[in-house]
């Protein structure tokens, strides 16, 4: 059996909630300095997610939600700006603090680096959005501790699909079995279990109704010491915090 070497992380959702009151408020932004009558609640939000990608979620609300808006041939151009837009927004947002890891995320990643164990990321997210949660709610310098990060259209087939995984895989000259990743929706366990690779959900709000089968562990959250996860299905081994004991147990199963 091959021993564990990485840990691969999504971000949105997984890293820090930044859905809800991250991108969708930025979006937002982006729409009103345009000069746009759009606007996406917490629940419309909720549906747009099916999509991944900003740019790809912009043409999806057009397609089925916002269908009386004249489309042309400008319009690729008009969500590119718009995309530029709400991504400095968004890290303009974070910049502020505004929005933390969730819970375990910051004492799990030190606790590898600790023990010398790679990490990495994997997320349809922008490298600029990446860059502003981990320098902002990590520690500033933390996006040099992450050896790859495979981010936004560094592949053009985005979650589900397998291909940012596969990349993130090749950079780091490892197999699926030498990693463990770490997901939090239904698109993003279709990637990581495309790329073969063992994954671990920690659900949220927009996330928790979706299907996670074969997942090997789906938590609520990664826990701590003293605030114990809940387990949703899977296997946790009697711990009641994901630590690299628990993860070390998780792969050799």
């Amino acid at each position: 059996m091959a021993s564990l070497q990485a840990l691969i992380f999504d971000v949105d959702g997984t890293l820090a909630d930044t859905e809800r009151d991250g991108h969708r408020i930025a979006f937002n932004k982006a729409f009103e300095q345009a000069g746009l009558d759009w606007n996406w609640s917490i629940e419309l939000y909720g549906e747009l997610l099916a999509v991944t990608g900003g740019k790809e979620r912009m043409a999806f609300y057009l397609e089925k939600f916002n269908t009386s808006f004249p489309i042309d041939e400008q319009t690729p151009e008009l969500i590119k700006e718009l995309h530029r837009s709400k991504t400095a927004f968004y890290t303009e947002l974070l910049s502020t603090g505004a929005i933390p890891l969730r819970p375990g995320v910051k004492r799990l990643i030190e606790e590898a680096r600790a023990r010398k164990l790679r990490i990495a990321i994997s997320t349809t997210t922008t490298p600029a959005n990446v860059t502003a949660l981990l320098e902002h709610a990590l520690e500033t310098g933390s996006t040099d501790w992450f050896e790859v990060i495979a981010a936004g259209d560094i592949v053009p087939a985005k979650k589900p699909a397998p291909d940012i995984y596969d990349w993130a895989l090749k950079q780091l000259n490892l197999k699926p079995e030498d990693c463990l990743a770490f997901e939090d929706s239904e698109n993003g366990i279709k990637s990581s279990l495309g790329a073969r690779l063992k994954t671990i959900i920690t659900i949220n709000d927009y996330t928790k109704e979706h299907d996670f089968s074969g997942a090997s562990l789906v938590l609520d959250n990664m826990g701590e010491p003293d605030n114990a996860f809940n387990t949703l299905s899977g296997n946790n081994f009697g711990e009641t915090y994901l630590n690299l004991d628990l993860l070390e147990k998780i792969h050799a199963a």
